[in-house]
C-alpha cells in the first residue's frame, strides 16, 4: 500500500455532522481485548497529530497556513469523537488503565522486535520493562478495589507480573534523554516507530494526568500520581528520539503519514465489522489530509514528499498479538537503569549517581510508595499477590508470591 499513489476526495468531503459523532459502544463482556488496544493506540495517534498542528500553528505568522492547519485538525477532532465514542458509559478508569497498560507491552514488544535501530531498540525495551510492571500493580488494585479479575478486560494473552518495580523507575531528568536519530539515515520503520511509541506513551501519560485523580480511592489517586510521573520518563525518552532538524512541515507531513501507515494496519488487524469500519474510514480521511500537506510542502517549501519519505510503500504493517516469551527475555534487564543516554545495571553505578539521589528525594523509604502499597495490602488479604505467569517467573529475586521486592534495580547488590 502507498497513501501517495491514491486519489483522495476534497477535506470538505469529510466534515461530518455532531450528530455523526457518538457511535455504538462496544460491548465490554464481549469485545476482543485487542479491539481495545486499537482503539486507543488510533486516539492517541490522533492526539499526537492533532497537538502538533496546534504547536506548528503557534510558530508562524502565516494565517493562510494557520487555516489550512485548522481545516485539517477539525476534520481530525472528528475522528478523534468518534474513536471515544467507543468506549461503553460502563467500562470503569481502572478497567480502561489496564487497556493502555496493555497496549504498552503489547505494542512496544511488538516494535521492539522488528527494530533494526539500536538505540531505538534499547529505549523500546527499557521502557517495557517498566510498563510490564505498572499492568501487574493495576492489576492486583482492581481485583482488590472492584472486584474485577483482570483477564476479564485484557484476556490471557500478556503475562501479569513483576517488571521493574516501579519504585525502582524514578531516574533524575538528565537520565531519560537519548540521542536524536537522524531521520535520512534512519528506514522509513523507524521513523514510523518513534512516531507511534511517542503518541501512545503520550496518551498514556495524559490519561493518568487528567483521570487518575477521578478514581474513587485514596490509594488508588496516589498509584495514578506515581505511574503518571513514569509515564513523563517515557515520553521525555521517546520524543528525544525524534530528528528536530525536520522542519514544521516535513514533520507534519511524517504525522500525516504515521496516520495513514497506523490506521492501515488496524483496519487489516480489526476483527470487530464496525471498528474495521471505521478505521477504513479514518484511513481515506487521513489519506486525504496527507495528500493536502504535500501541497503545502511543496508551496511554502519547494519540496516533494519523496524528498521526506523516499519510499511511500508502506513497511510491515502492525499485528498485535501475545509477546510472552519476548517480555520474558528482555527481563534479563530488569537491573539495568538509565545513566546519561546510555544503560547500566544498578550494581555498576558510582555510589554517587544521580540515580541514588534522585530515588532518595523521590521515593524516600520505599514501603510507603503506592506501587507497594497496593500489593503489599493485596497480599495481607489474599496470602499471595495477584498474577497470570506461563511459568514461573525467569528472575529469582522476583518468584516470591508473597512479598513484593522493592529492592531489585535500585538498590546495589540486589
Amino acid at each position: 500500500m502507498n497513501p501517495f499513489e491514491l486519489k483522495p476526495k476534497k477535506l470538505e468531503n469529510y466534515i461530518s455532522s455532531n450528530s455523526s459523532l457518538a457511535l455504538k459502544a462496544y460491548d465490554k463482556h464481549q469485545v476482543s481485548p485487542y479491539t481495545k488496544v486499537r482503539i486507543i493506540l488510533a486516539s492517541g495517534t490522533e492526539f499526537e497529530a492533532n497537538w502538533y498542528s496546534h504547536n506548528m500553528q503557534r510558530m508562524t505568522y502565516n494565517n493562510d497556513l494557520r487555516r489550512e492547519l485548522a481545516m485539517i485538525r477539525r476534520i481530525e477532532q472528528q475522528q478523534h469523537k468518534k474513536l471515544a465514542s467507543l468506549k461503553p458509559i460502563d467500562e470503569t478508569i481502572l478497567e480502561t488503565t489496564l487497556t493502555y497498560e496493555q497496549v504498552a507491552v503489547d505494542l512496544t514488544a511488538m516494535l521492539a522486535k522488528r527494530e533494526k535501530n539500536a538505540v531505538v531498540r534499547e529505549q523500546l525495551d527499557f521502557a517495557l520493562l517498566e510498563d510490564f510492571d505498572h499492568l501487574y500493580r493495576f492489576s492486583n488494585l482492581i481485583d482488590l478495589e472492584e472486584n474485577t479479575k483482570f483477564e476479564e478486560v485484557i484476556g490471557n494473552y500478556t503475562e501479569v507480573m513483576p517488571g521493574r518495580p516501579t519504585v525502582s523507575e524514578p531516574r533524575h531528568p538528565n537520565d531519560d534523554i537519548r540521542f536524536a536519530q537522524k531521520a535520512a539515515l534512519n528506514d522509513v520503520l523507524t521513523n514510523l516507530q518513534i512516531g507511534i511509541i511517542t503518541a501512545a506513551e503520550q496518551q498514556t501519560m495524559n490519561f493518568y494526568m487528567n483521570l487518575g485523580a477521578y478514581y474513587h480511592s485514596d490509594l488508588g489517586r496516589k498509584l495514578f500520581s506515581e505511574i503518571a510521573m513514569i509515564e513523563e520518563q517515557h515520553v521525555s525518552g521517546y520524543g528525544s528520539l525524534k530528528d528536530p532538524d525536520l522542519t514544521h512541515l516535513e514533520c507534519l507531513l511524517m504525522h500525516e503519514y504515521t496516520e495513514c501507515y497506523v490506521y492501515y494496519s488496524l483496519y487489516e488487524d480489526e476483527s470487530d465489522p464496525m471498528v474495521k469500519r471505521l478505521f477504513e474510514s479514518c484511513f481515506e480521511e487521513e489519506v486525504a489530509h496527507l495528500h493536502h500537506v504535500c501541497a503545502l510542502l511543496e508551496k511554502y517549501e519547494g519540496k516533494p514528499w519523496c524528498k521526506v519519505i523516499p519510499i511511500g510503500q508502506f513497511p510491515e504493517l502492525m499485528k498485535f498479538g501475545e509477546n510472552i516469551d519476548y517480555v520474558r527475555d528482555v527481563l534479563r534487564t530488569v537491573r539495568n537503569t538509565s545513566i546519561k543516554e546510555g544503560y547500566k545495571s544498578v550494581n555498576e553505578l558510582d555510589d554517587g549517581a544521580d540515580f541514588f539521589k534522585y530515588q532518595k528525594k523521590v521515593v524516600g523509604n520505599a514501603k510507603n510508595m503506592p506501587s507497594h502499597m497496593v500489593i503489599d495490602k493485596y497480599i495481607a488479604k489474599n496470602g499471595t499477590d495477584l498474577r497470570f505467569e506461563v511459568s514461573p517467573h525467569p528472575i529469582k529475586e522476583l518468584k516470591d508470591r508473597k512479598s513484593d521486592n522493592i529492592e531489585i534495580a535500585r538498590v546495589k547488590g540486589k
